[in-house]
This record gives structure tokens, C-alpha cells and sequence, in this order.
């Protein structure tokens, strides 16, 4: 079994090839990605107080700034050269903090209108981690805030879990080879993912206070969802 450090290494060697790549391993990552901000309940001229957990090279909050040209956002990341590209990316914007860290470990701060994250929460290895920092996530909002994760999910059952792996599998095949995806975008999953069933996902946000849970998008194994405080 990898460790958060086996995560964080790996990210650090792909962060470079990640904006090419997630488009091969993702399936319909752009159009998860505007789903996520479609779902923000805020107009767009408001100025917003923004937490990206798991940013990535910054192409959450990229996309936030393009609807939000106000919003100030906080950027976490464990891989400090995920965060060196999202600073080159968005180097334009002067209203961008950075905090490099263990979303598990690090102080959030408080008083955020909106929290989001992206294929960041399904590498928390238990169930309880991930309640944990739904809690803290709730935590750091300020009453009416809203939190949308756009990510990897199960489905509920063995069979549709099957179902989901093989047309995952298909979509890898268009622009990746069998043997690639056998030897390394599978094993990398095994050992490095622990995504949870999305009821679960929608379970644990109204058990820890969240309102208007809801699903506002998924195909195959990739969900968007969320809640208001």
C-alpha cells in the first residue's frame, strides 16, 4: 500500500504532462470541470472568498477567476511543483495565495463563500479521513458558503462497478496503449486511489450539516457534488 508521500512523488513527476494527460484518464474532464462551476450559487460579479483544495496546476481556479474576476483564492497542494505551475499559469493574478501541505494537516482558515476541490479527496486512504475533512470543510464556511467536489467515485454495486471499470478502460484505449493502461494508469490506481461510493459522498455531507446535497453531474466513474452550509 503507497503512502500520501507515494502520492505526492508521483504528482511531482507527472504535474509537468497533467493539464495533456488528465484529458486521456479523465473522461469528459472539461465538461466536469464546467459542471463544477455552473454549480456555484453566487453571481459573477461578486467578490468571493475562494479555498481550491488539491489544485492541481491550477485549472479549478483558473476557471473560477474567469467567472469570478474578483474572487480571492487560497490554493493547496501537496506537491510543491503542482504549485509552481499553477503560479506560472495564473501569474497574472495578484489576489492568489499559496499554501503547500497535507489538506489533512493543514489549517484551512475560516469564513470562505466557497470551498472546491478536484480529484484531490478520493486519495484519502479511509472512509473517516474523508468525513474528517468534510467536517473541516464545513468548518471553514461561512453560513450560506457553498462546497462542490468534482471527482473519482464507485458505484454501489459490484456489477455496476464492472460496468464503469470497462467503459473507463475504453475511453483510456482511445489515446493510450492496452499496455500502458495495464502496466502503469491501472496499478497507479490500485495502489494510489480510494475512491468511495458517490451515496456515500452524499450520505457523509448531510450527516455532517450540509443542505441542497446534490449530484450536478457524472459519467462513468467521475462525479460533481455538493452542498450549501
Amino acid at each position: 500500500m503507497k503512502t500520501l508521500k507515494n502520492v505526492k512523488d508521483h504528482f511531482e513527476e507527472e504535474a509537468k504532462e497533467y493539464d495533456e494527460l488528465i484529458l486521456k484518464l479523465i473522461p469528459k474532464y472539461n465538461e466536469m470541470i464546467e459542471s463544477l462551476i455552473n454549480s456555484i450559487p453566487f453571481e459573477d460579479s461578486k467578490t468571493i472568498e475562494v479555498l481550491d483544495l488539491g489544485c492541481g496546476t491550477g485549472n479549478i481556479t483558473s476557471a473560477v477567476k474567469k467567472r469570478y474576476s474578483h474572487a480571492k483564492i487560497t490554493c493547496i497542494d501537496l506537491a510543491e511543483q503542482m504549485i509552481n505551475i499553477t503560479k506560472f499559469k495564473l501569474s497574472k493574478y495578484n489576489d492568489i495565495k499559496y499554501l503547500l501541505g497535507d489538506l489533512r494537516e493543514i489549517p484551512f482558515g475560516a469564513d470562505y463563500d466557497l470551498i472546491i476541490s478536484s480529484l484531490a479527496l478520493h486519495h484519502l486512504q479511509t472512509d473517516q479521513e474523508k468525513i474528517s475533512i468534510y467536517h473541516k470543510i464545513y468548518d471553514s464556511l461561512k453560513e450560506g458558503g457553498a462546497f462542490y467536489n468534482a471527482d473519482n467515485i464507485l458505484a454501489s454495486s459490484e456489477y455496476l462497478e464492472n460496468v464503469n471499470m470497462k467503459q473507463w478502460k475504453d475511453f483510456m484505449r482511445k489515446t493510450i496503449s492496452n499496455k500502458e493502461i495495464e502496466e502503469k494508469w491501472l496499478p497507479t490506481y490500485y495502489e494510489e486511489d480510494y475512491p468511495a461510493p458517490l451515496i456515500k459522498h452524499v450520505d457523509w455531507l448531510r450527516e455532517v450539516g450540509f443542505k441542497n446535497v446534490d449530484v450536478t453531474w457524472k459519467y462513468i466513474n467521475g462525479a460533481v457534488f455538493g452542498g450549501i452550509k
